[in-house]
Order: structure tokens, then sequence, then C-alpha cells
């Protein structure tokens, strides 16, 4: 007998521990609650969350997510700094676009992504490993974006 394999049918990630994609996020939320030191890749754990599950941001704000995750991972900038930049451009009262999906707006990605880490691999390496894995997640988000053709040449 076969042990049935789900799927996330956003990004693709085997359920193999009965466990989705969604529950493995709201882990990694308990462990920053329970550890204010692992608050400092909480920018990270949601910007990586939504780039895999694209669907959960408007288009905009997807465009507006890859250019944030270029500047985390390559740039280096951080979220202070990432705030004070782009206070006029996002904020709710000045902004023209949604950063989250609407029905028939949402995220979507030009070409299939091959994602080689996902929310699972981070929670399964433990929270003694979180901010590590979670940066390497940023990172392997990143390259695969790239490999896929789907982050735009500019950035």
């Amino acid at each position: 007998m076969t042990e049935e394999v789900l799927q996330c049918p956003e990004c693709n990630a085997a359920w193999r521990d009965g466990q989705t994609c969604e529950e493995h996020f709201h882990q990694m939320l308990d462990w920053e609650n329970e550890n204010a030191v692992n608050w400092e890749v909480h920018h990270l754990t949601v910007l990586n969350y939504y780039l895999q599950h694209s669907s959960l941001y408007s288009p905009e704000g997807l465009q507006y997510a890859l250019n944030l995750l270029v500047d985390f991972v390559e740039r280096g900038v951080t979220t202070v700094a990432s705030r004070a930049n782009s206070r006029d451009q996002v904020r709710s009262d000045k902004r023209k676009w949604y950063v989250t999906g609407r029905p028939g707006s949402v995220g979507a990605y030009a070409h299939p992504v091959a994602w080689t880490m996902t929310a699972g691999d981070v929670v399964a390496a433990g929270e003694p490993h979180y901010r590590e894995r979670v940066r390497a997640w940023a990172a392997s988000i990143l390259t695969a974006l790239r490999v896929s053709k789907n982050l735009p040449s500019e950035l």
C-alpha cells in the first residue's frame, strides 16, 4: 500500500508530514513569538511564504515583493531602511494599488517555478536553525525566480 502524497496546489510542495504550507508558516510565526531573537527574520518569513504562494499578492504587490527580495538578499537592505525608502510608495492613503490579492486580481508568475526549498523544509530543520534556514530559503527563492526567468532583468 502506498502513502498518498498531498501537494500544495500553489507551490507544489509535498505535504508528506500531513501539514500544509500554511500550517508550517504558522509554526514559524509561533517560533518568532516564542523567541524574540527569531523576529529578526520576520520580514523574510512573510515575504518568502507569500512569494511561493503568489496569489496572496495582487499583481502589483507581487512586483513590489520581488523588489524587496532583491533588496534584502542581494543588496543587504535592512527592514528599517526599506520602510524609510518606501514609506510614501506603500502608505495606504497614497498608493493606488492593493498589496494583497483580490478576486480577479492575483499575483502569478509567467513561467513555472521549481522551488528548491519550502516552508516545510524550514520547519523540518527545527527552531534552533530557524533564522539561518529562513535566510537560506530567501536565497533559494531568489535563485529559483532567476532560473525560471520570473524576475525582471532590471532586478
